[in-house]
């Protein structure tokens, strides 16, 4: 399939799509003119990275906009790609990797704010964490497999994702590791399907955010943070805000980007009143509000949203796309970003 070029908006991208581009328009209820007005259609994913989101839907930003406000929640990543490219989406807050495919496949938008910095961790049975040596890591996973029988396996998101470029670049950039040689990287899906893969002891560690460690140690499993991001690469990326083009032209889209660092403002000085929110939107089943309150207070909840933040991190993060075959190229910062409104807010 041919790809547009990067100058259609997203409207001529769907124009030149044929009928599904009728479906995908039809649902587009958020494309907004320069006066603001109509829907605004924002996805999310039930994570600490998102937290902004639970903030804003909570605390009553949204009614601010002059836009009204549809959230949807998805599980995953590439779903939400998907549901970008339909037209579905007008702002997306989900993983850099995601939104830099996105853009790579010439749909109008870009990443305005970040949602978080260094929020990933390393966790690893604590067998082996007894094992571990950061000076000999490969005499530390050839413990492991001699003692056990198997190769040392690591599950997480799916490859591509930002928990599975981390964990690749932790691996072979800091440790000189190949995986499938000395490790196995299993992508089990989202964060419920990889707490679930740790409970039953179907991985020996993992690459991931909150609240997934706290949940752990709430629920007593045998896994322990052997590294975080914070210590291996500085200004991490994880989730952002992605913003089509038909947003950011208008009037919406500072208006947004200022209500999310408000959010990020309240979450700072309100961090038991934000762990709230979050169990309620994610919902308490999922995350109760006592694992909730808890994550907060991890190492790996870093909150923000000037996007400049995890500019160097993105560059890692466009490289480690690209050779995995995610993106057709690797990005520049500045096909990534748009720092414009972010720096125009008061």
């Amino acid at each position: 399939m041919t790809r547009p070029s990067r100058e259609l908006s997203r409207r001529e991208y769907l124009a030149g799509s044929g009928a599904a581009a009728l479906t995908g328009l039809a649902g587009c209820t958020g494309v907004l003119g320069s006066d603001g007005s109509d829907t605004l259609t924002v996805a999310y994913m039930p994570i600490y990275p998102d937290m902004q989101y639970f903030v804003m839907d909570q605390e009553g930003y949204f009614d601010e906009l002059d836009a009204s406000v549809e959230g949807k929640q998805f599980t995953d990543g590439p779903s939400i790609v998907k549901a970008y490219a339909s037209g579905d989406i007008d702002v997306a807050m989900f993983g850099i990797v995601p939104a830099m495919i996105v853009v790579d496949r010439g749909i109008a938008a870009k990443v305005v704010a970040a949602n978080i910095e260094e929020p990933m961790g390393i966790l690893a049975h604590d067998r082996f964490a007894e094992m571990w040596d950061p000076n000999d890591p490969a005499g530390s996973f050839e413990q492991w497999r001699s003692e056990t029988g198997e190769r040392f396996t690591f599950g997480t998101f799916p490859e591509g994702s930002v928990p599975d470029i981390l964990l690749r670049y932790w691996l072979v950039d800091e440790h000189d590791l190949e995986p499938g040689k000395h490790v196995d990287i299993v992508g089990a899906g989202g964060a419920n399907a990889v707490f679930q893969g740790l409970a039953n002891e179907e991985f020996d560690g993992t690459s991931i955010m909150e609240p997934v460690p706290t949940k752990i140690a709430a629920n007593d499993l045998p896994y322990q943070f052997i590294d975080v991001a914070a210590d291996f690469m500085p200004g991490q990326p994880a989730a952002v805000t992605l913003m089509a083009d038909e947003v950011r032209d208008s009037d919406t889209a500072a208006a947004f980007v200022r209500q999310h660092r408000r959010a990020t403002e309240f979450i700072s000085s309100n961090r038991e009143t934000a762990a709230e929110h979050a169990s309620a939107v994610v919902g308490e089943q999922s995350l109760p509000v006592d694992v909730a309150r808890q994550a907060m207070e991890s190492p790996l909840s870093n909150f923000i949203t000037d996007p400049r933040e995890i500019e160097s991190g993105t560059k890692i993060f466009a490289e480690y796309a690209n050779r995995l075959g995610k993106t057709d190229s690797t990005l520049s910062a500045e096909q990534v970003f748009d720092y414009s409104v972010y720096d125009g807010l008061e």
